[in-house]
């Protein structure tokens, strides 16, 4: 059994996409970086409708190809063949949304790191470990580069793997246009005809627009220029017509495109045709490599498209294949389809990156109750959260599902500390026991102040929020929690909502619940919930209820501890592990208290703080770990 469905090879880059519309791009003042290039976006595409796949490219030394190779793991594509090139720069390309038809993008590519891609790049093990190989046209344009995807594709064939083509031509990738012309999509050239046409015998598949069969077929005239690729070859020939559809070929070419098969399109509003194709490539290979037949590939196919040209950037605007099946079974509210609510809040939670199914949280994000201890300044309250840090990094040990929540404004410096570490990271906006919510000045007025953080933070906030509060407060509290979320999703962050109703008046079984289904009916969907520990199995349930009918995809809960001693906690741990939905934990004063009191104080060394932290600390992982493992066994 083959352990993968399709390899990709060939262009690897980062996109750096002006994040303003409607300009020039020497007019757009900031860019969103996501990975880009052909075989890299299907990588990634089909990855996320559930195919195996993988990709053979190069990526630089430095930040960008480590983003790029990170990434794609985190999309769950296999990154053996993404070799690191010690001399070469990760490609980059510059693009833009200027209208609904013009869109232009600047390559650099000089000598970058995939265009020196080899034959001993190509692992014969790796390719016949595939069901499939898909080639793309720019690798074609370069003896080098050739002579690697030629290999690959001999190799695929031998090993009885099928084969594909997207012919993806850009006519400055073959010096047939200026730096500045990266927006052209067809310059004629009967060298670049000659070069493809020997390699399209070597295919099962071949697929690219009008223009794209032009230049393969050596003709201007579609139909003819399908006959010419015909005539050299067997394959599966699927031509894109835009808004018009795609329509398949498997035998002898009609006067008509219109006589090929065809798969349903679906009506939608233009914003952003760059890496469309690869979004369409990506739906067709699902298609095409579960036996679906042509239409129904098609179907897939042009959905994948239509999301592509709904969206900002290539890969991230990609359907999973929770998102495609949930679309194709509702159809099209919205022709705008990145302005569908509900398809939107699908998209985002079913693409998310990482496995927190495990959640064990040091919350050292406490502002207030360190500021009023004595000894603590803000000099030494930062100290103090670098040895929080430590303690929680060595119960990590590297391992998976650890995290920690930490501020900004005090513990800056060990908030910063922790990135790449492998940890969760939360981090709180709230501004301390405020009620009616106010935010941290730092997020300013219009919470701006987004921008300037790394995607892997989660914002973190906290409202005293009760279901008896006077009108005024409650929309006080819903105004700017609303208004966060939605600032949240435009920075691509994650978002956690915590609620503490019993800070504020008397509560029973169903007042978390209410506060939930109330946050949902304003359109606030957070990735994440944080609860207080509730003393019966049916204030639980009921929470765990309104969660799951309203966002089926949410990440989850964690359990906070309100400073209750070790002994208490321990039994609500045991209690909210009963439920799957409920994470783990996110606990703070009950580990690092004493430790912090003692610290400021005097009383003990930073090496006795950390001990005493880590053992606090270690001492709830496995509390937590035992009782879901008594939950497991018991189900």
């Amino acid at each position: 059994m083959k352990s993968l469905d399709v390899i990709t090879i060939g262009r690897a880059s980062v996109d750096l996409y002006g994040a303003q519309v409607g300009g020039r791009l020497e007019d757009m003042g900031s860019f969103q970086k996501y990975i880009g290039g052909s075989p890299c976006n299907m990588a990634a595409g089909t990855a996320r409708l559930g195919l195996k796949s993988a990709l053979i490219t190069r990526v630089g030394d430095e930040h960008m190809g480590r983003f790029i190779r990170e990434e794609l793991a985190r999309e769950g594509v296999d990154v053996r063949g993404v070799t690191t090139d010690p001399d070469r720069l990760t490609a980059l390309v510059l693009l833009g949304i200027r209208d609904e038809t013009q869109f232009p993008l600047i390559f650099y590519r000089e000598n970058c790191a995939d265009m020196a891609l080899c034959e001993a790049d190509i692992d014969p093990a790796l390719i016949a470990d595939s069901r499939a190989v898909v080639a793309t046209g720019t690798h074609l344009s370069h003896p080098r580069t050739e002579a690697a995807v030629l290999k690959a594709l001999r190799l695929a064939r031998d090993s009885g793997a099928q084969t594909a083509l997207d012919i993806d031509y850009r006519p400055n990738l073959w010096g047939l246009a200026g730096h500045g012309d990266g927006e052209s999509r067809f310059i004629e050239s009967a060298a670049v005809t000659a070069k493809l046409q020997t390699t399209l015998h070597l295919f099962d598949l071949i697929v690219g627009t009008e223009e794209e069969f032009h230049i393969a077929g050596g003709s201007t005239d579609t139909i003819a220029a399908l006959r010419a690729v015909r005539a050299v070859s067997q394959a599966t020939l699927v031509c894109k017509r835009g808004a018009a559809g795609a329509v398949a070929f498997t035998g002898s070419i009609p006067d008509s495109l219109d006589a090929g098969e065809t798969g349903p399109g679906f009506p939608i509003e233009v914003f952003n045709v760059l890496g469309a194709g690869d979004g369409f490539m990506s739906g067709l290979l699902k298609g095409w490599l579960d036996g679906e037949s042509w239409p129904v590939a098609l179907k897939y196919a042009n959905a994948c498209g239509a999301f592509a040209v709904s969206r900002h950037g290539c890969t991230p605007a990609y359907p999973s294949l929770e998102e495609l099946t949930w679309f194709l079974k509702r159809g099209v509210v919205e022709p705008a389809l990145r302005k569908d609510q509900a398809l939107e809040q699908v998209h985002w939670a079913t693409n998310r990156h990482n496995d927190w199914s495990t959640m064990r949280v040091f919350a050292f994000d406490h502002r207030m109750q360190m500021e009023a201890m004595e000894g603590a300044t803000p000099q030494k309250i930062g100290d103090f959260k670098h040895l929080c840090l430590d303690a929680a990094l060595r119960v990590q040990d590297g391992q998976p599902g650890y995290g920690i929540l930490c501020d900004n404004r005090l513990g800056k410096s060990a908030l910063h500390r922790a990135s790449g570490s492998g940890l969760w990271i939360g981090r709180p906006v709230e501004w301390p026991g405020s009620r009616p919510l106010t935010l941290e000045p730092e997020l300013g007025l219009d919470f701006g102040g987004l921008q300037e953080w790394p995607l892997e933070h989660v914002v973190k906030v906290l409202c005293f929020y009760h279901p008896d509060d006077t009108p005024e407060m409650r929309a006080d509290h819903e105004a700017t929690v609303l208004r966060l979320f939605q600032a949240c999703r435009r920075n691509r962050l994650e978002m956690l909502l915590e609620v503490i109703p019993s800070k504020v008046a008397p509560v029973d079984d169903d007042t978390s619940a209410k506060i939930i289904q109330r946050f949902y009916d304003l359109g606030v969907y957070p990735d994440w919930w944080k609860l207080e520990p509730f003393t019966t199995d049916a204030a639980w349930a009921k929470a765990c209820a309104a969660i799951t009918r309203n966002d089926p995809y949410t990440r989850g809960v964690v359990v906070l501890g309100l400073d209750a001693p070790a002994e208490q906690l321990a039994e609500s741990l045991a209690l909210a592990a009963r439920h799957d939905l409920v994470k783990g934990f996110a606990v703070g004063r009950t580990i690092f208290m004493d430790a912090a009191r003692d610290w400021f104080a005097g009383r003990i060394s930073g090496d006795q703080a950390i001990a005493d932290m880590m053992a606090k600390y270690d001492h709830l992982c496995r509390v937590w770990d035992t009782a879901r493992a008594k939950k497991d066994i018991a189900a």
